[in-house]
C-alpha cells in the first residue's frame, strides 16, 4: 500500500474515531432533550447555550469522581470489563462505508477504512465479543446483583443475535455478498433493501434495540430488582466507559441499519444535479449521517414512549416470535429466489 493511502486511511480513522466520540457525547444531551420534550419539561439548559456544554460537564464530573474498586472484586477483570465494552464498540466502525470515493491529486480514496469481504460476519463477531465486556464486569464485581444483571444481559443479547442473524441471511441471499460496500452499491437510486426485505428490517431493528440494551429491552439495568445491574459496583470513568459504550453502540447500530436497508451514503436523484464527484461524495456522506441521526432519534423516542418488558416477556418475544418469523422469512426469500431461477 502506498504511503499516501496509508496516510489518508490513518487520518480517516482518526476522524471517524473523533466523530464517534462526539456523536456519543452529544447523544447524551439529545436524549435528555428528547425526554424533556416528550415529558413536557425543559431538560439541560444551564451549562452553555441550550445546555450544549452539559456533556462536557458530565464528562468532567466522571473524571473528578473517586474511583472505587471493591476489596472482594477481581481487580484485573474488573478493569478489563469496561475496556472490552468500549473497544469493541469503537472497532465496529472500521468497516462501515461512510461515503463514496474522493479524488485527491488524481488518486482515488475510499471513505471506508477497510473493505472486508466478510464485513457482516465482522460486525457479528464484534457484537459477540461485546457480551464478554458486560459478563466479565458483572462477574468480577463479586456482587450478586451485578452478576444477575450480567446474566440477563448476556442471555438477552445471545437470544436476539439468532433472530438478527436470520434477518441478515435473507439479505445475503438476495445480494450475494457479505461486503458492506457491495451491499451499499447495489442500493443506488431507490433500490433500498427496506423495500425488498420489510420483515427482515423489522426483525433486525427490534434485535438492534435489544443488542444495545435500550428500552424496552433495558433489563440488565433495573433499579427495582438489580440496583444498577451489571455496573452496580462501578464508578468514575469505568462507569463512564460502560455508559459511553451504550451510546456508541446506538450510533453504530444506526449506521449499520442505514447501510444495510436504506442505501447507505447513496442519495436518490443526486446524479441529476450535475455536481463534481467530490462534492457528490461529501453530500452523500452528509445524507448518510442524516439517516443515522434519524435512527438515533428513533432509539430515543422509543425509550421514552414504550414501557419496558418483563424478562419472561423479552425471552418469549425473542424465542417464540422473532426466531420463527426469521426462519419463515428466510424460507420465503429462498423460495422466491429459486422460483425466479426456474421461471
Amino acid at each position: 500500500m502506498e504511503f499516501a493511502t496509508i496516510l489518508f486511511k490513518t487520518i480517516l480513522l482518526f476522524v471517524i474515531f473523533v466523530i464517534t466520540l462526539l456523536v456519543a457525547m452529544y447523544a447524551t444531551w439529545a436524549e435528555r432533550k428528547v425526554a424533556a420534550f416528550i415529558q413536557d419539561r425543559r431538560g439541560p439548559n444551564r451549562a452553555g447555550p441550550m445546555g450544549l456544554l452539559q456533556p462536557l460537564a458530565d464528562g468532567l464530573k466522571m473524571f473528578m469522581k473517586e474511583e472505587i474498586i471493591p476489596m472482594t472484586a477481581n481487580r484485573v477483570l474488573f478493569i478489563m470489563g469496561p475496556s472490552i465494552a468500549m473497544t469493541t464498540a469503537c472497532l465496529t466502525g472500521a468497516i462501515i462505508p461512510w461515503g463514496g470515493n474522493l479524488t485527491i491529486n488524481n488518486k482515488i480514496y475510499s471513505l471506508q477504512i477497510t473493505d472486508l469481504n466478510i464485513g457482516i460476519l465482522y460486525i457479528f463477531a464484534m457484537v459477540s465479543i461485546g457480551v464478554y465486556g458486560i459478563m466479565i464486569g458483572g462477574w468480577a464485581s463479586n456482587n450478586k446483583y451485578s452478576l444477575l444483571g450480567a446474566i440477563r444481559a448476556a442471555s438477552q443479547m445471545i437470544s436476539y443475535e439468532l433472530a438478527m442473524g436470520l434477518s441478515i441471511i435473507t439479505l445475503v441471499l438476495t445480494t450475494g455478498t457479505l461486503s458492506l460496500s457491495e451491499i451499499v452499491d447495489q442500493q443506488q437510486g431507490w433500490h433500498w433493501n427496506i423495500f425488498y426485505h420489510p420483515l427482515g428490517f423489522i426483525i433486525f431493528l427490534i434485535c438492534a434495540f435489544a443488542e444495545c440494551n435500550r428500552s424496552p429491552f433495558d433489563l440488565p439495568e433495573c433499579e427495582t430488582e438489580l440496583i444498577g445491574g451489571y455496573h452496580t459496583e462501578y464508578s468514575s470513568m469505568k462507569l463512564g466507559f460502560y455508559l459511553f459504550a451504550e451510546y456508541i453502540n446506538m450510533f453504530i447500530s444506526a449506521a449499520v441499519i442505514s447501510t444495510l436497508y436504506f442505501g447507505g451514503y447513496h442519495m436518490p436523484f443526486i446524479h441529476h444535479l450535475d455536481l463534481s464527484p467530490n462534492v457528490m461524495t461529501l453530500i452523500g456522506s452528509a445524507f448518510f449521517f442524516l439517516k443515522i441521526f434519524f435512527f438515533i432519534f428513533l432509539f430515543m423516542w422509543v425509550r421514552w414512549t414504550l414501557p419496558r418488558f418483563r424478562f419472561d416477556q423479552l425471552m418469549n418475544l425473542g424465542w417464540k416470535r422473532l426466531l420463527p418469523l426469521g426462519i419463515i422469512n428466510m424460507f420465503i426469500t429462498a423460495l422466491i429466489i429459486l422460483l425466479n431461477e426456474y421461471l
